[in-house]
């Protein structure tokens, strides 16, 4: 794939956010714009790359540009600072809810909380916290517009996205070769070394009796979710059967897993055996604090098969979001 110019990052930046039917009249303006204010300083003497960036320099922040284009004023209680607020706002929002819910989980989890105690709590974090990161991020941007004169905001084409559009960077195969690595060894290391050891033997998370079958099949599934990121990458695009391929292998993960879970063939009989023996106070104390919901285990499992279950569901939802985004574009 070739790497976008200064210009295509800055006008697909500008035309993202715009509506479809606006879009290729925008991309068309601004191409011819742009180039003719290139070609009439590069007449002047300057290099064609100082031009470019002189000219989107003078244009200046993609976001104000595309307001401007869609009659969409950018207020806060004031537009100095809006561009800001909003993008920190909407980073925040996607992280503070999210890592709110995870640890008040926990938490009650460590509590021996019932279920639907857990669940509760967890909405009312995530509320909250949406509350929170609202009012907070806004009140501080709303004191800095009524006190200060100088925003202290530049922008410079540096800041311009790489084009995200199609979700088919190669940052995506990078990450998807990572996160199969790094799962692979591990599975590899529980059945090997063991990340629990009883005097020095190796005692395996994972049932053994998944292996050599099981095994392969995960690794057929590795392979092939490798193979797809490869071939996204290469089409340099999502595509609708890109993203039905990618469904059908998240189904292929989920359903064997749940399968294996419930069915109780997932963990090694031997590692529970294992807590069984040598952590039995802990054990016996945790499950008469977890009785009611089936012992500690059982509350264990059920947040392993949502964990399970989620991951499946966001994969298929993100690969059908990258496909509808690719053919918007």
């Amino acid at each position: 794939m070739t790497t976008a110019t200064l210009t295509e990052r800055y006008i697909s930046a500008t035309i993202r956010s715009l509506r479809p039917e606006l879009q290729d009249d925008v991309r068309a303006e601004l191409e011819a714009s742009i180039a003719d204010a290139v070609d009439a300083r590069v007449e002047q003497g300057e290099t064609p790359t100082a031009a470019e960036r002189a000219v989107l320099t003078e244009l200046g922040d993609p976001g104000v540009l595309a307001a401007g284009y869609a009659d969409r004023p950018l207020h806060l209680l004031g537009p100095k600072y809006y561009l800001v607020w909003w993008r920190l706002l909407k980073l925040l929002l996607w992280i503070v809810p999210a890592c709110a819910a995870v640890g008040v989980g926990i938490a009650k989890v460590l509590e021996f909380a019932t279920i639907g105690e857990t669940i509760g709590a967890m909405v009312v974090a995530v509320i909250m916290s949406i509350v929170h990161v609202g009012f907070w991020t806004t009140l501080v941007f709303v004191v800095l517009e009524r006190t200060t004169t100088d925003p202290g905001v530049r922008w410079d084409v540096d800041q311009l996205p790489e084009p995200t559009e199609k979700g088919a960077g190669r940052s995506e195969v990078i990450a998807t070769l990572i996160f199969l690595i790094f799962a692979a060894a591990a599975i590899a290391w529980d059945a090997l070394r063991g990340f629990v050891r009883d005097d020095g033997v190796p005692v395996p998370i994972l049932d053994p009796a998944l292996w050599p079958w099981w095994a392969l099949a995960l690794a057929a599934l590795m392979v092939a979710e490798l193979v797809l990121a490869i071939a996204i990458y290469r089409r340099g695009r999502w595509t609708v059967s890109a993203a039905v391929v990618n469904t059908i292998l998240a189904i292929a993960f989920v359903v064997p897993a749940m399968s294996l879970l419930v069915t109780d063939q997932l963990v090694n009989p031997a590692f529970l055996d294992y807590l069984a023996s040598e952590h039995a106070a802990e054990l016996a104390q945790a499950d008469a604090g977890a009785a009611e919901q089936g012992g500690v285990l059982r509350i264990l499992g059920v947040i392993l098969g949502v964990v399970i279950v989620g991951s499946g569901l966001w994969d298929i939802i993100d690969g059908w979001l990258k496909t509808a985004r690719a053919r918007r574009s």
